[in-house]
């Protein structure tokens, strides 16, 4: 398959179809805000994984995460259990260590609920972060779920922290499988408790280790999709070399692009510290490896099979943040609050 052919199946994709819905639900929310409240949100940075706020010589990280109706009935156990494993993944990716999580659930009756409370209390326990409370519907017409989460960082890793000439890493877990047909790839369920905890550590010891600063967990949008946010966010441009990207066994390279792997992580990294951070994951058994370089075009292309596809041009069509000059926002710096995308 052609470079230009993946970019068409890439901008088509569900996953980049969610994201770039972002960016006009926060021009919308822009507009709808008070004059005073506009103002405020002028200081606020859209697009990283996580609300930071600052909290003496720390950053609380407060995030929040729903899940689709059809998963949820289809597989009720693995929804409540990724409910609470894609904020603690959140906040790892921003050099933070989780607190506690909280719960919405709506069922129609107790029964139907079972399993997806199981499921956020056996991720709970696996990811060591307390369940401590929420609210809940047993009479609702359909199942509905977020989980919303706290957590702590000594040091930030951000979407926007980002520069040309770094090196752009893949870090992901191949060691699982699909949950078909749907595009997670498991590499959770049924492992120690403490493996999990520990390969998720390796975020928080790289940024404060000083060897990354800017970070981000792989979403619904693939790594591709990811890395454009990343790049979006940081005002850079690239190249991603799709033959680099670490990858199962027998897995056909489309259908991994748009895998939303339960441990997955990019990071731009200055070159001198690339094999440095990536001896680290593979220490660990995880796969990391090195899929493209950044660079001021804002412009974003793919490599593949020695052939090369513009994916995106930032200065043309936002993917993820709305136009300064329509939402009323500067745009993106490092010293502002991060809101959640």
């Amino acid at each position: 398959m052609s470079a230009a052919t993946l970019a068409d199946l890439l901008r088509a994709s569900r996953g980049f179809g969610h994201k770039t819905d972002i960016a006009g639900l926060l021009a919308r929310l822009q507009q709808a805000l008070p004059a005073g409240a506009q103002a405020e949100a002028r200081g606020i940075l859209l697009g990283d994984d996580c609300a930071a706020i600052a909290d003496g010589d720390s950053h609380l990280l407060f995030a929040i995460e729903g899940m689709v109706g059809d998963f949820l009935r289809a597989m009720p156990w693995f929804a409540g259990y990724s409910a609470v494993m894609v904020n603690v993944s959140d906040i790892y990716a921003m050099g933070g260590r989780p607190l506690a999580v909280v719960d919405a659930i709506w069922s129609e009756g107790l029964d139907p609920a079972d399993e997806v409370v199981r499921g956020m209390a056996a991720a709970a326990a696996a990811y060591g972060v307390p369940l401590v409370g929420g609210h809940s519907n047993a009479r609702s017409d359909g199942p509905q779920l977020a989980v919303a989460i706290l957590g702590r960082a000594r040091r930030l890793l951000t979407s926007f922290g980002a520069r040309p000439g770094q090196r752009l890493l893949m870090a992901v877990d191949l060691r699982g499988r699909f949950e078909e047909p749907y595009p997670y790839w498991n590499a959770t369920t049924g492992v120690p408790g403490a493996r999990l905890r520990a390969d998720l550590e390796l975020l928080p010891a790289l940024a404060e280790d000083g060897l990354c600063a800017a970070a981000k967990d792989i979403s619904m949008a693939g790594a591709v999709g990811t890395a454009l946010m990343l790049m979006e966010c940081s005002g850079v441009g690239g190249t991603i070399d799709l033959d680099a990207l670490p990858i199962p066994p027998g897995v056909p390279l489309p259908r991994w692009l748009s895998a939303f792997p339960s441990y997955g992580f990019l990071l731009a990294v200055d070159a001198a510290d690339a094999a440095t951070v990536a001896a680290r994951f593979h220490a660990r058994g995880l796969a990391c490896a090195e899929i493209g370089m950044l660079d001021a075009s804002r412009r974003v292309t793919i490599a593949q099979a020695g052939e090369r596809a513009l994916l995106w041009d930032f200065g043309c069509e936002p993917f993820i943040l709305p136009r300064p000059a329509a939402a009323g926002l500067p745009p993106a710096g490092i010293d502002a609050v991060p809101l959640g995308a």
